[in-house]
C-alpha cells in the first residue's frame, strides 16, 4: 500500500516542542514531510528549532505560548486556528517535574505538574477537536498522541508524587478519549518513554548513564528515532487502527 507508513504533508501541533523529547520529535515529523507547530514559553528556544530545521523535508513554525494556564491553552488553540483550517495530528508532550520528601511536598508543586501535565492536555485536547474533525476521513484519519512516562506505569526513586499521578492519568485519560473520538476517525494514544535525553533526565553524568543503561535491556537510551518514529507511526496509515493504547517505550525495563 503506498504511502502507509507517510505523513508527507500532514499538520501537526507539538508541545513542548523546543528541546528535549519534543524536539526530538520535532525532527522526525519536520524530516517526514510534515507541517510542525512547536509551542512554547520561550520565543527564542522555539526560533532556534526552527533556523536549525530551515532545509528539511517539512515546515516547522513557532507559536509561542503559555499552556499552564486554561487561557493560555485557548489561546494557543486560537492562534493554530488563525494559521490552519484543519489538524491532522496533535503531539501533547508539554510537562514539567517535582520532587520533595513526602512531609515537605507542596500544594504548588502538586498544582504545577497537574496543571501542565494532566489539564492542559485535556484543554488543548478540546479546544483542537474541531480543527481535527476537519481533517479526520475514514481513509485518513486524525491522530492525538499524549507524551505519557514509563512513572506512569510503574514507581521509581524519585519521589515525584504529583508527576507520577499526572501521567498514570494521563494514560487512562487518553483511552477515555480515544473511545469517544473513535468513531468520528480520531485516534487518541499514550506513549510511555523510559529514558530519553532531555532536562529531566540528564544524561551528561557518565555514573548516571552508567545506571541508566545498566536497567535497559537493550543497553542503550532512547533516541530520536525512537520517538518521533513512533509518534510518526501513529499519525500514519498503518496506526489508525490503534487507539485508547499506552505503548511502553523503554527498551524492555517493564520486563
Amino acid at each position: 500500500m503506498t504511502g502507509l507508513l507517510s505523513i508527507e504533508g500532514k499538520i501537526a501541533l507539538l508541545t513542548g516542542g523546543g528541546g528535549g523529547i519534543g524536539r526530538m520529535v520535532a525532527d522526525v515529523l519536520v524530516g517526514e514531510g510534515a507541517k510542525v507547530y512547536i509551542v512554547g514559553r520561550t520565543e527564542a528556544t522555539l526560533n532556534k528549532a526552527v533556523a536549525e530545521l530551515v532545509g528539511q523535508k517539512g515546515e516547522c513554525v513557532a507559536l509561542p505560548g503559555d499552556l499552564s494556564t486554561v487561557e493560555g491553552v485557548r489561546a494557543v488553540a486560537a492562534r493554530l486556528a488563525e494559521q490552519e483550517d484543519s489538524l491532522d495530528l496533535l503531539v501533547n508532550n508539554a510537562g514539567t517535574m517535582y520532587d520533595a520528601p513526602l512531609e515537605e511536598f507542596s500544594e504548588e508543586g502538586w498544582d504545577s505538574v497537574v496543571d501542565l501535565n494532566l489539564k492542559s492536555v485535556f484543554f488543548l485536547t478540546q479546544a483542537l477537536v474541531p480543527l481535527l474533525r476537519k481533517a479526520a476521513s475514514a481513509e485518513s484519519h486524525a491522530a492525538v498522541v499524549n507524551i505519557g512516562s514509563i512513572g506512569g506505569l510503574r514507581i521509581g526513586p524519585k519521589e515525584n508524587y504529583s508527576y507520577q499521578a499526572a501521567k498514570a492519568a494521563l494514560h487512562h485519560m487518553s483511552g477515555g478519549l480515544g473511545k469517544r473520538l473513535a468513531g468520528e476517525n480520531i485516534t487518541v494514544n499514550a506513549i510511555a518513554p523510559g529514558f530519553f535525553a532531555s532536562a529531566l533526565t540528564p544524561v551528561d553524568d557518565p555514573k548516571v548513564m552508567e545506571m541508566m543503561i545498566s536497567m535497559v535491556p537493550r543497553k542503550r537510551i532512547g533516541t530520536p528515532a525512537d520517538i518521533g518514529g513512533t509518534v510518526a507511526y501513529l499519525a500514519s496509515r498503518a496506526g489508525s487502527f490503534v487507539t485508547g493504547a499506552v505503548i511502553p517505550l523503554e527498551g524492555g525495563m517493564a520486563l
